[in-house]
């Protein structure tokens, strides 16, 4: 049970984002995460659309570099510690994440987390996230979201 997401180099330029932007808006498509970490001459934008497979063809016509990669949407309750709870669940299963960005949603004002573990630990993160009751979204309702 895993979201694609998006990552795409942009330059580290001036109006670069804007132009990623509007290639997905002129495309209708739209976000419903988004992260960007910058370097030097390049940043690594990662993103979770509305319908990734049109978006990494978009991309591709584009001359865009990008790849698609599962990730684990879950969810996080509005209280204290909660993210604690799902990090601690992780770290006593051993599933180390490479890295982690949050989205809210309109829809019903949740907060959720894109963690991304290594390809050979989903299913064991999947597994400990399920039995301690943490939700976690599926790509076919991440649109509706």
């Amino acid at each position: 049970m895993t979201v694609k997401q998006i990552s795409v180099f942009v330059e580290n330029k001036p109006g670069k984002l804007a132009e990623f932007v509007e290639l997905l808006r002129a495309n209708g498509i739209d976000m419903r995460a988004l992260s960007l970490a910058e370097a030097a001459d390049f940043g690594v934008l990662r993103t979770i659309v509305s319908d990734p497979d049109k978006a990494q063809k978009v991309l591709s016509d584009a001359g865009s570099i990008s790849a698609v990669t599962p990730v684990l949407a879950v969810e996080v309750s509005d209280e204290p510690g909660a993210l604690y709870h799902i990090l601690d669940i992780l770290k006593e299963g051993n599933v180390n994440l490479e890295y982690t960005y949050a989205f809210t949603t309109r829809k019903d004002q949740g907060a959720y987390m894109v963690f991304r573990v290594a390809d050979k630990s989903i299913d064991k993160a999947i597994e400990l996230l399920a039995d301690n009751g943490i939700g976690i979204v599926a790509q076919e309702d991440i649109y509706d979201l």
